[in-house]
């Protein structure tokens, strides 16, 4: 299953560094040290990633949904989608990737 993704998207993508393609697991080993968090959740990985903003809202939201059966922390994850908007914790970042 392979999406196409938009030009906004991997602009923010480009600019937050994020994979397009990845394991859940380097997911996490890239953020957790960037003070970011992950959860699986279904078929989808939710992200909560920190990107540096003076104006104090430094996190965003992603998605990345499993491309395998395999659902493990090996299985192989696309990026769907990142918040165009970005917010003050992780909390409201990762609510927004539930809703998403």
């Amino acid at each position: 299953m392979k999406t196409k993704m938009n030009s906004k998207t991997a602009a923010k993508a480009d600019t937050y560094r994020l994979q397009r393609a990845t394991t859940p697991e380097d997911l996490e080993m890239k953020m957790m040290h960037g003070g970011g968090a992950i959860l699986t959740f279904g078929d989808r990985i939710l992200v909560a990633g920190y990107y540096y903003n003076p104006n104090g809202r430094c996190y965003y939201g992603a998605t990345y949904r499993f491309t395998t059966a395999d659902h493990t922390c090996e299985g192989r994850v696309e990026l769907v989608s990142i918040s165009e908007d970005t917010f003050e914790d992780n909390g409201h970042a990762i609510a927004w990737a539930m809703a998403n």
